[in-house]
């Protein structure tokens, strides 16, 4: 009995990590997803001159790095990174969806 119940919590303990993992890849594979059809949206003929405009626009340019930083990239984030991040993986998570 006693054997059976140390498979059980060391099945069980081996199980968690997994899920965690898997859902830390989707994470990345939402994100990246993002960020590759974001770059080709960028290049798009449609998009080219208005996001050049905006490159050379200072004042634009200004706006967004204050927006910037505004986020982290540390284990522990804050409210708004975390609801920024959160956005982000569900855009990414529509995008992947709608392309597969």
């Amino acid at each position: 009995m006693r054997f059976v119940f140390a498979a059980f919590l060391f099945s069980l303990f081996l199980s968690l990590p997994c899920s965690a993992q898997y859902a830390a890849q989707n994470d990345a594979k939402y994100i990246a997803t993002l960020k590759a059809v974001v770059n080709a949206k960028i290049d798009d003929e449609e998009n080219l001159s208005a996001v050049e405009q905006l490159r050379e626009n200072q004042r634009f340019n200004r706006e967004l790095m204050r927006m910037l930083e505004k986020l982290q990239n540390t284990r522990t984030k804050n409210s708004t990174n975390r609801r920024v991040y959160n956005i982000l993986l569900k855009a990414g998570k529509d995008v992947y969806d709608e392309l597969k």
